[in-house]
């Protein structure tokens, strides 16, 4: 697995690929926390065209990033194979957050970051 965090224009863009361990979501949800701390409100976009999923076991079900970041979430899009959409929406608890999260397909980068861009 392989995770990179970069901040450039409000957006906090991170990039998952093959299987995702939970070391790598630690990591990732670290770099996401510092960038909060100095900007304040983020937008994030996921890129998970070369995700192949989770690993098996662990802790997933720990929610501290995610109880402590949100309040300076304004938006989520995440960018992969459709055939993970249910499965990572389900993951980062769309409907139950107070933000608007989107899910795009592989290829749609661009419509992606236009849509995490554009006001609330």
């Amino acid at each position: 697995m392989s995770e990179f965090v970069d901040f450039n224009n409000g957006v906090v863009t991170v990039r998952f690929e093959g299987t995702l361990t939970q070391a790598a979501l630690l990591q990732a949800q670290q770099a996401v926390a510092d960038i909060i701390r100095v900007e304040g409100k983020v937008r994030i976009l996921v890129n998970a065209e070369k995700f192949e999923g989770w690993e098996s076991g662990g802790a997933w079900d720990d929610f501290t990033f995610q109880d402590e970041s949100d309040p300076f979430v304004e938006k989520l899009a995440i960018v992969g194979d459709k055939r993970w959409e249910d499965l990572a929406l389900m993951f980062v608890a769309k409907g139950l957050r107070r933000f608007p999260i989107e899910y795009f397909g592989t290829g749609e980068r661009e419509k992606a970051y236009s849509w995490v861009r554009a006001a609330p």
